[in-house]
Order: structure tokens, then sequence, then C-alpha cells
């Protein structure tokens, strides 16, 4: 039989397989998980009504969590030292993944990279069958998934710090008008946007099961990364237990936070010349290969052709690739020299 066909026969073999482990498993799940699932979840049952919670465990989605397997699995993965850190990385990223469900993926992605090399090696390309190639392709599904989190938490840590400055602003003024902390915190769940209304809403809920504040708020901010909130977080621990104004210094650290808010929107205008730099020496080489094949196609063919080879493959290839991450790193460290810190 013929090796794709063998690929392909595994990869139904287990589908078929996970299917069955999904959908037969027992959906046991002790206490202790179900309160850290409630106290660390967005979107938990109770928000859903009755239709929404019937169409959730009769999905492939809701069966694969409840599976029995998949959760000795979390466990399994969850006992490693790594995995605390990996769960904050998630977490950061609002991903509501575990670290079991994440290494999973991440193996997932890296057979189906090294998979897809081996099946365009034995249809259109030979070259691809290289081993070097294919550890090359498995290094590029082992990294993809990280860059993707990376990815969601700058993003996500940009839109929680421009909001910060209001937020504190409002937590300031609802203090002066006689409400607690606790309950400022609840105004700012009701009356901002994700994601700082989403993670606010944890540490009501945290506290809601009998968390210390102090303790919430430490979680708050391990869980966003942010230099600004852990600021406000310090200066509220401070005024816990030595007595001051709180809105008081909340309003100074809101105009600091909007005055370095401020400096990095200059910053990045300044810079914005030099980012483009960067984003022309990495991509216009790639531009130019592309509009060449189509201009003229057989132009990079002695590109792949054999001989010159090293270890196996055409010397060419070898070129292609010291280019690239020539560019690559040239590309890095554009962006590292105009990422200026504040």
């Amino acid at each position: 039989m013929d090796t794709p066909v063998l690929i392909a026969t595994a990869a139904a073999a287990g589908t078929v397989l996970l299917l069955f482990l999904a959908l037969t498993a027992g959906r046991r799940e002790s206490a202790t998980d179900r309160i850290k699932s409630y106290a660390t979840s967005i979107h938990t049952e109770t928000l859903l009504d009755p239709e929404e919670r019937r169409r959730s465990q009769a999905s492939l989605r809701g069966a694969l969590s409840n599976s029995a397997a998949l959760g000795a699995f979390n466990r399994a993965i969850e006992r490693r030292s790594w995995s605390e850190e990996m769960a904050r990385d998630l977490a950061r990223a609002d991903l509501a993944l575990r670290p079991g469900e994440y290494v999973a993926i991440r193996v997932g992605v890296i057979l189906l990279a090294v998979g897809i090399c081996y099946l365009l090696g034995s249809t259109a390309v030979p070259g691809l069958l290289n081993p070097l190639v294919l550890i090359a392709a498995g290094f590029t599904g082992f990294v993809l998934p990280r860059l993707y989190i990376a990815r969601r938490q700058a993003q996500r840590l940009r839109a929680f710090n421009q909001a910060l400055a209001d937020t504190i602003t409002l937590v300031a003024n609802a203090l002066r008008s006689g409400s607690s902390f606790l309950q400022s915190i609840e105004l700012v769940v009701r009356e901002t946007q994700p994601p700082v209304s989403t993670e606010f809403s944890r540490v009501v809920r945290e506290v809601s099961l009998g968390r210390p504040l102090e303790q919430a708020l430490q979680n708050l901010v391990r869980r966003v990364g942010s230099d600004d909130l852990e600021l406000m977080t310090v200066a509220t621990t401070i005024q816990y237990q030595v007595g001051g104004n709180l809105a008081e210094i909340l309003d100074t650290i809101s105009f600091t936070i909007r005055e370095r808010v401020r400096i990095k929107g200059e910053i990045r205008t300044l810079t914005a010349q030099q980012r483009l730099s960067g984003y022309v020496v990495g991509f216009l080489p790639i531009a130019l290969v592309g509009v060449l094949s189509v201009l003229a196609p057989r132009f990079m063919s002695p590109m792949f052709e054999r001989p010159p080879e090293v270890l196996g493959l055409p010397f060419g290839v070898i070129l292609l690739s010291v280019g690239a991450t020539m560019m690559a790193i040239g590309f890095m460290f554009i962006r590292r020299i105009v990422n200026i810190k504040v």
C-alpha cells in the first residue's frame, strides 16, 4: 500500500478513536475542579439558558470537555512544574484552555506540519522528504502556537493598558461617592468593556468564594502582566495596611498612566518610519520572489536543481534558507531597536 494512503488511514483511525473516547467516556469531575472552573472561567454554565446548555453538552466540544480520558491527561500535565506557567500564559491570552489541551494542540500542529510537508514531498516536491526539512517543519509547528499565544497576549495587554486609566478614575469616583472598594470593582464590571470587565469580574468571583481581596488582586496582576495594574494593586494593598485617602492615590496613579500612554503614542509616531523599514526589509524579498514566480516561472528553477547539493538538498534551497534566516534576524533586531521602554 502507498505511504500517503497509510498516513491517511492512520489519521482516520485516530479520529474515530478520539470520537469513541469522547462519546463513551464518563463525565466525572471533582468538586475542586468545579470550583476552579467557576473561579477562572469567563462564561459559566449558569449564564446560559437551558437550550444553550443542552446544545453545548450535545456538541462534540462539550463531549470532549467532559471526557474522562482527556481529564486524566489534563491532570497528568497539571502535575508538572511548568504547567502553572503555561496556565498563566493561556489566561493572559484569554484562551479557555487547560494546559493539557494546549499541549495536545501543539502536538497536533507539529504532526500536521510534518504530515503536510511529507505529502507535498511525496507528490510534488521530492526535496521536502529530506529529514532536515521534516525537522524544520516540525519545529515550525512547535513554534506557531507559541507565537499565536504571544500575539494574543500583546494585543490584550495593549487594550487593557489603554483602558486602565479610565478604569482607575471610575474606581476613585465610586470611592468618593461612598462605595467600598469591592463595590467599586463591581461597578467597573458593569460599566466597562472586555478585557477590563472580564478580569475584574474574576476578582469579584474569587472574593465571593472566600479568597482575600489582596490575594485576588495579586492573581489579577499575575494573569494580566501589566506594570500599571501592579502599581494600582500595590497602592491599594498599602492603603489597606496603613490607611490613607485611596481615591486621591488612585487619581495620581491614573494621571501617571495617562502620561505614560501619551508618551508611548508619541514614541510610536516618531518611530513609524523605522518600523516601516523593518517590514520592508523583512517582506520585500518575499514579495519579489512571488512576482518573479508569476512573471517568469522558470527564473527560480535553478535554485531547486541538483547538482550542486548540500546535505541532500539543492544548494539553492540552502541559500534561500540562509537568506530567510538572516532577514528574520534583521527584522527582529529592528523591532527591538524601535521598541523603546517607557
